[in-house]
């Protein structure tokens, strides 16, 4: 019998990856999707070994008994599921607050029932960035946490959100004797294996593309979702893995990632790079090595980006459609668009 875990919001961009991931070590797959139906998920049943090992529930993660039954039979749960909104945040509470920290509430109560071993829960730098307490010049680390009231105030739902979801799943962990490993990568590009072209990947089209803002110049952490995947499974495997894990093997500054990407690729628009300000204090170095000393080999940075545009290039995504502006995400306008 293969081993069984559950992936939630398996239809997405990390998710898909680590389900490609699990089928080829042998693992069966429960992925829980919103509507198994939708054509935006056919991408899942066509991964080698999805006929003999991947199962599809429909299950919201705020439907506490479709998720039971998702992980009923599982020895572990990757939780991935969780929102990340392109458009301006209207209502916070219901779009992304609730989701987040209800959704990770309801994965582990389910995960408490069914008697599941391991749960790894995906969260993301933001969680980090936002201290002004961190010691200046020192990487960030496990033991940084965002200030969840900086979040709030400034109106940073996404960061807020996972703040507060990671905060919750550690102390339930706690409390509970649940093993929960959390793991926070930065910005995600690399290919896809889904249709729908997901938040991050928009931001590197609207830098390859331009727009109507100008991005400051600061540092971008950046992480390949294959090795985000691989990450995932191998805080999943080793048994002494613990705590939280940073995924942020390397940074760029944005006038740096324009040379690099203009060098291959000239013939672009390309977004225009003003001076950065006080928001490299903000987004300052991170430390991997945590991850690493588990034996975490990251691919390099360039290795990343052409595999992204190329990917993109193949899929047409690149080609300037009539009337089409290109849009920044509204998850990265705060931090990265340059006042006009």
């Amino acid at each position: 019998m293969p081993p069984r875990v559950c992936v939630t919001g398996g239809g997405g961009y990390v998710a898909s990856w680590l389900i490609k991931l699990l089928l080829s070590r042998g693992y069966a797959v429960h992925a829980t999707l919103r509507d198994p139906c939708d054509p935006k998920n056919a991408h899942l049943m066509r991964l080698d070994g999805a006929a003999a090992n991947l199962r599809l529930f429909k299950a919201d993660v705020l439907d506490h008994a479709a998720l039971a039954a998702a992980v009923a039979g599982c020895e572990g749960v990757f939780h991935v599921a969780s929102p990340v909104p392109a458009d301006k945040i209207v209502n916070p509470e219901t779009e992304v607050m609730i989701p987040a920290v209800k959704g990770t509430l309801n994965i582990l109560q389910a995960c408490s029932s069914m008697k599941v071993q391991k749960v790894v829960v995906v969260s993301s730098t933001s969680a980090l960035h936002f201290n002004p307490n961190w010691p200046k010049g020192k990487p960030k680390d496990e033991s940084c946490w965002s200030d969840r009231k900086i979040c709030i105030d400034h109106e940073l739902w996404y960061c807020a959100a996972k703040t507060v979801a990671e905060e919750t799943a550690l102390e339930y962990a706690e409390k509970n004797g649940l093993n929960v490993i959390t793991a926070c990568p930065c910005i995600v590009f690399g290919p896809q294996l889904q249709p729908i072209v997901n938040t991050s990947s928009e931001l590197l089209i609207y830098v390859l593309k331009g727009g109507p803002n100008a991005l400051k110049d600061m540092l971008w952490h950046v992480v390949d979702v294959r090795d985000v995947a691989d990450a995932l499974l191998l805080v999943y495997e080793k048994p002494e893995s613990f705590g939280r894990y940073l995924c942020a093997p390397d940074y760029i500054t944005t006038r740096a990632l324009l040379e690099l990407l203009k060098k291959t690729y000239p013939d672009y628009n390309y977004v225009r790079c003003k001076a950065g300000g006080d928001l490299n204090a903000i987004i300052t170095p991170f430390s991997s090595e945590k991850l690493r000393n588990l034996g975490w080999k990251p691919r390099e940075l360039e290795e990343t980006l052409l595999d992204s545009i190329e990917y993109y290039r193949e899929m047409g995504i690149l080609q300037n459609v009539e009337a089409q502006t290109c849009r920044l995400p509204d998850l990265f306008r705060h931090l990265h668009a340059a006042e006009e």
